[in-house]
């Protein structure tokens, strides 16, 4: 498969992916066989200091489920696998041979490579850590070279090339998570509100939005479409904006549309928005015609639910602190600005938090949230 080719192909499918979590296996697929690869894993941790939490982890083989390998690999060998805290400690976006984090004695001891990345089939894969939210951090892994060998050259560069976009692909679903929007379609996300939508057609004209966006677009708070483009309102902003959307706005003769992410500065001074650019669809099964080419995902950190600790204390049975500390964490706040909001130390928010999970019996974070965010269903009486 030419290189062009195959990440031109890749692309298309990790954009789709993005939007529909069933396009995933499809798109890894593809990726191994372009790069040659044995499998791959994607992996979101959290914690601090030495605590290496878990919080979502999938790995496919030739888009085929190798849960069971990635379950007993967590189980035995995930918490004392050495790689974990220099993989945490290595620059964001990359890449790196799994050999290259461990030392020359822990080749030859080390039962986290020598057991559990021979059971991931990774001994001599690739992996890369990025950046995520609220602190968290992102790592996606291609398992060895297929048909044993190192790497070539080529193929290191078509990964390399990928990265950022399995990057933003996964910041997607993480905005459409947070904004109970998974699984909406490009139609239905503009009946959320609880996300900026704004979808743009092939000329890069607005062509619809929701009605969080069409808030901030009305008092032109970091986003106008005054002309019907979409712009930011300072300079130097807008300039970024259009360099990204003229990477996802389709080109029939270039290079295939490509995502991207930003973040705009408000004239009022509010929090800064965060913008995920995304081509959506195919620009050559149109023919022409003036539909939505480019979703952009308009994130309000001011935009977030407010859940009355009151009501989490009165109905999971935890104390006045326990309680506040869970309504902020359903919000979306990390432990820092947990403790910054409530004057506490961040140790005594992971406490709480620690003390919490036990009450409830759950594991962390994710087992917790959405048990917070359904007392909003209940009656109120």
């Amino acid at each position: 498969m030419n290189p062009d080719d195959a990440f031109e192909r890749c692309l298309s499918l990790l954009y789709q992916a993005a939007l529909d979590d069933a396009g995933w296996p499809g798109a890894t697929a593809l990726i191994e066989e372009a790069v040659g690869a044995g499998g791959n894993g994607l992996a979101v941790v959290g914690g601090v200091d030495g605590d290496v939490r878990l919080h979502f982890a999938r790995y496919l083989r030739r888009g085929e489920s190798g849960q069971a390998e990635a379950r007993e690999y967590y189980r035995d060998y995930h918490a004392d696998n050495e790689m974990m805290p220099r993989l945490r400690r290595h620059p964001h976006g990359l890449l790196v041979r799994v050999p290259e984090l461990y030392t020359e004695d822990e080749l030859k001891t080390s039962p986290g490579y020598n057991e559990g990345m021979r059971l991931l089939g990774s001994r001599n894969g690739l992996h890369v850590r990025f950046d995520g939210p609220d602190g968290l951090w992102i790592v996606w892994g291609l398992g060895d070279p297929v048909g044993g060998g190192d790497w070539e050259s080529d193929r290191l560069r078509l990964v390399e090339r990928l990265m950022p976009h399995v990057h933003r692909a996964v910041l997607i679903r993480q905005a459409l998570a947070a904004a109970d929007a998974l699984g909406s379609g490009l139609s239905g996300l503009l009946d959320n509100d609880r996300i900026g939508v704004v979808q743009l057609d092939r000329g890069g004209n607005v062509l619809a939005a929701n009605g969080p966006a069409l808030e901030i677009l009305r008092h032109g708070d970091g986003l106008t479409d005054g002309d019907g483009a979409l712009r930011a309102s300072a300079l130097a902003d807008d300039e970024r904006l259009q360099t990204l959307l003229g990477r996802a706005l389709p080109d029939l003769w270039g290079e295939a549309p490509a995502g991207g992410s930003m973040t705009v500065r408000r004239p009022s001074g509010r929090a800064q928005l965060a913008l995920h650019v995304s081509p959506v669809g195919d620009p050559a099964a149109d023919f022409g015609s003036r539909r939505a080419a480019v979703l952009v995902l308009v994130v309000d950190p001011e935009r977030r639910p407010r859940i009355d600790p009151v009501r989490v204390a009165a109905v999971l049975g935890l104390t006045a602190s326990e309680a506040r500390a869970a309504a902020l964490l359903a919000e979306g706040r990390s432990v820092l600005e947990i403790a910054a909001m409530t004057d506490w130390q961040a140790s005594y928010v992971r406490r709480l938090l620690k003390r919490i999970y036990r009450k409830q019996g759950v594991s962390g974070q994710v087992s917790l949230v959405p048990r917070v965010l359904a007392l909003e269903a209940l009656p109120r009486d």
